[in-house]
């Protein structure tokens, strides 16, 4: 089967997933094509089963915004003509999904039927895609899809209640290679992060609001005053500059590492003791699966998809939204000597294993015959 995948090439979790399912049917024989504006920052290599497209916008005085829309469509119609794809795999909503209908009814006007499964990952849904100017796209965007999917139970259960939905939803959620974490690297040196005596504490995101950055650096704060640690960021964005105000005021800026964005998580994670992420919404959580599957106990809050992935008092801790307090307990109660923190390491890592590759990327398999024997009929 020759596959079109649509994503955004970024950091993002979308992409991320996106990225490796590419990779992953690749490994398995099917021919992916990445159409989209770059290359995917986790697309390393490119083969003879792997190919990437580039969407080029145009750029005229003419639009104070350039019609990414416009061209993605065109350039779907341009690859699914020039490579004979057989399907169309779009991750988020907007403007991904609309962007391949036009395709699609451009293609039926060349008496090309192919079919598309849509993705929704999150905020294409609960934040973007609810906003009153784009809610009929996304609605329509959503009921065209030949194939629909959502990555947990409560993001379905979300895009049920928040639109007019006239089609089923499967659920497929998020997955890991666990092979890639391992903690195998030679050059782990834990030593660069902290001293011997130290905890090692890791956020990973693109620090906005959403991700409730400064209840990290409060949480942090209080696990500090209990036992010796450091706390490393990984990411960009928008919360970073207040976060590194506020850890210069409460005197802790010797104590937090601000890395930026960056492809060694897998390095990071593999000496860290534990992932805090006190997000206000998670459609999944795959940076707290990503923790799970080096090994990494999570305190996070039991928002959104969080608690399909995080198992209370198993992998980690649930909390609810802005307890700090309950949040630094539960850390104490994790980091508090080393055999409790070995056995909830060892339990995280065995949480991760249900969502291990080779058990998600089927689903995704058997969602592809369901949407090319429903654009057969239709």
């Amino acid at each position: 089967m020759k596959i079109g995948m649509v994503c955004y090439p970024t950091f993002g979790g979308s992409g991320v997933v996106a990225t490796e399912l590419g990779i992953a049917l690749a490994d398995k024989g099917y021919e992916v094509h990445f159409i989209t504006y770059k290359q995917p920052v986790k697309l390393e290599l490119l083969s003879h089963h792997i190919h990437f497209h580039e969407v080029v916008v145009p750029q005229y005085p003419l639009f104070q915004y350039q019609p990414y829309e416009l061209a993605l469509s065109s350039k779907l119609v341009n690859v699914v003509r020039e490579h004979k794809l057989d399907l169309l795999h779009v991750h988020y909503a907007i403007p991904h999904a609309y962007a391949g209908y036009m395709a699609k009814k451009m293609l039926e006007e060349v008496g090309i039927k192919i079919p598309m499964v849509t993705t929704l990952h999150g905020t294409d849904i609960t934040l973007v895609g609810n906003h009153p100017f784009y809610k009929p796209a996304v609605t329509f965007s959503i009921n065209k899809s030949d194939a629909v999917t959502s990555v947990s139970e409560s993001l379905k259960n979300d895009t049920l209640r928040l639109f007019d939905v006239q089609r089923e939803i499967d659920v497929v959620p998020n997955f890991i290679d666990l092979e890639k974490h391992t903690n195998t690297f030679t050059d782990c040196q834990r030593g660069m992060m902290a001293q011997e005596n130290e905890r090692i504490i890791t956020h990973v995101s693109n620090l906005r609001p959403v991700k409730r950055i400064m209840d990290v650096i409060a949480v942090f704060y209080k696990i500090q005053q209990s036992i010796p640690s450091k706390l490393i960021m990984v990411g960009e964005g928008p919360e970073k500059e207040g976060a590194e105000a506020l850890c210069h005021k409460l005197g802790i800026a010797d104590k937090v590492l601000f890395l930026g964005n960056s492809d060694e998580v897998n390095k990071i994670l593999c000496f860290t003791d534990l992932f805090l992420l006190p997000s206000e919404k998670e459609s999944f959580g795959l940076s707290a699966l990503e923790a799970m599957a080096s090994g990494v106990p999570v305190v996070s809050t039991n928002t959104g998809g969080l608690p399909e992935v995080n198992e209370h008092g198993i992998s980690g801790y649930l909390n609810e939204i802005g307890d700090v307090e309950g949040m630094a307990a539960h850390a104490l109660a994790i980091l508090k000597d080393e055999d409790t923190l070995k056995q909830f390491k060892k339990r995280a890592k065995e949480s991760a294993t249900k969502f291990q590759t080779d058990n998600i990327v089927p689903l995704y398999e058997a969602v592809y015959e369901k949407a090319l024997s429903v654009a057969s009929v239709s």
